[in-house]
């Protein structure tokens, strides 16, 4: 019965997916299923079935909830659209909840970026950044300004389907984008279709026609030149592997996506746009780091430089623009590299944002990295975070970066203070 009811959480149908959220909170209120342990964990970064993960906003929260978080974060690629079930996910559980979206813009604007890969694995010039704490009466505002960039967005994905249906000829298979990849996503209610979306459809076809297990990886390095790292290896050995396509899907994003990319361009707002569009909404704009990798501390990334080599230059152009924070994973780099941040971020006055994009299942929610000392102001960041979102929600010149207010608390640690006492009531 419990396993029936956790997975309507993830049913077509939004109210079916609120409707078996009440249900087990009722369980658990009547005392038939064990309440989980606050831990005090929270994550700011977590992706939902609106651009893409195994899990709606329903079963992201109730996952989250299990693992002992005490606050959760929706954030969709070019999506706001499963913000309002998240946020009444939240209310039905008890869990203090923030929304918001992650898009890319486009630096061209600014030389010293031009032509520099900044934070984005597969293209020069444009960047991820986070839009957080939108207040609630913003939702359709922000939903309007989304719209269009997913159409175009659309647009590319098609091309790129096609691109990569040469590829995949040499083992006959044919991706169509409307049957294969569409049906893979939220695109009908407001979601995005992103290159995991692609991946995916690849993967499943690939599974479907090879099997899973030797003559799949054969064929995969063989013939489509696919380097895998061991473990992803080990796993696509594993006919048994519960999470085989997800693990196929990490291979093809990592080491294939390259081959069939097309640049993204006019789906990108400028980061002027962006970050005029932020203060007409009364959200918290920030840039997301994600810092070169090396040996990667997460075991998962390949070598890759970013923006490390300028970010001194990067941090300048940034608090030019008027952007209000930075964001950033604290599992994912060094203790180095994350001190250089912190240390710019206090420089130019940026609210510290943390997250651990979940997009997968083989991804815990809750990051065992803040438990160390140098992360534990995050925490009241996370609380600030609410508290921002709940008093611009009743009242847009509340909000933690308005000019009132940053007139009234102009220092950010008191202006974070303020503002997590609020988000904690």
């Amino acid at each position: 019965m419990y396993e029936q009811i956790v997975a309507k959480l993830n049913h077509p149908e939004k109210e079916e997916r609120l409707a078996a959220l009440r249900e087990l909170k009722k369980l658990i209120d009547e005392g038939k299923l064990e309440k989980p342990q606050q831990n005090g964990s929270v994550n700011n970064h977590i992706h939902t079935t609106y651009s893409f993960s195994p899990y709606s906003p329903s079963m992201a929260l109730w996952k989250a909830y299990n693992a002992g978080l005490v606050t959760a974060g929706i954030m969709d690629h070019d999506s706001i659209s499963g913000a309002r079930e998240f946020i009444e996910a939240g209310e039905i559980i008890g869990m203090a909840t923030t929304i918001g979206f992650e898009c890319r813009v486009s630096f061209a604007s600014q030389e010293i970026l031009r032509g520099r890969r900044v934070n984005n694995p597969d293209q020069d010039t444009v960047a991820y950044v986070t839009m957080h704490g939108i207040p609630h009466t913003m939702i359709d505002k922000a939903e309007a300004f989304l719209a269009p960039y997913r159409e175009k967005r659309n647009m590319r994905n098609r091309k790129m389907t096609a691109k990569l249906n040469e590829l995949l000829a040499v083992g006959n298979i044919v991706l169509d984008f409307d049957k294969d990849i569409l049906p893979l996503s939220m695109a009908h209610d407001g979601g995005s279709v992103t290159e995991r979306h692609i991946s995916f459809a690849a993967a499943k076809k690939l599974c479907e026609t090879y099997g899973k297990g030797e003559k799949l990886v054969a064929f995969i390095k063989d013939t489509l030149g696919m380097k895998i790292s061991g473990k992803n290896e080990a796993y696509l050995m594993d006919s048994e592997n519960p999470h085989y396509e997800y693990d196929l899907l990490g291979a093809i994003k990592s080491e294939y996506v390259p081959k069939f990319y097309i640049d993204a361009t006019d789906e990108c707002p400028s980061y002027e746009e962006y970050l005029a569009f932020g203060k007409e909404i009364g959200a918290i704009t920030a840039y997301a780091y994600l810092g070169d990798v090396g040996d990667s501390v997460t075991g998962d990334k390949k070598t890759q430089k970013f923006e490390d080599d300028f970010l001194d230059e990067l941090f300048v152009i940034l608090e030019k623009g008027g952007f209000n924070a930075v964001t950033y994973m604290p599992s994912r780099n060094t203790l180095a590299q994350l001190a250089r941040v912190r240390a710019l971020a206090d420089k130019h006055g940026f609210f510290e944002i943390s997250g651990e994009d979940i997009n997968s299942p083989r991804q815990k929610f809750i990051c065992e990295a803040l438990e160390r000392p140098e992360f534990a102001h995050l925490f009241a960041a996370t609380w600030a975070l609410i508290g921002h979102e709940k008093a611009a929600t009743e009242k847009l010149e509340d909000g933690m970066f308005s000019d009132k207010t940053k007139a009234l608390y102009p220092d950010m640690a008191k202006r974070t203070e303020h503002f997590a006492e609020i988000g904690r009531k």
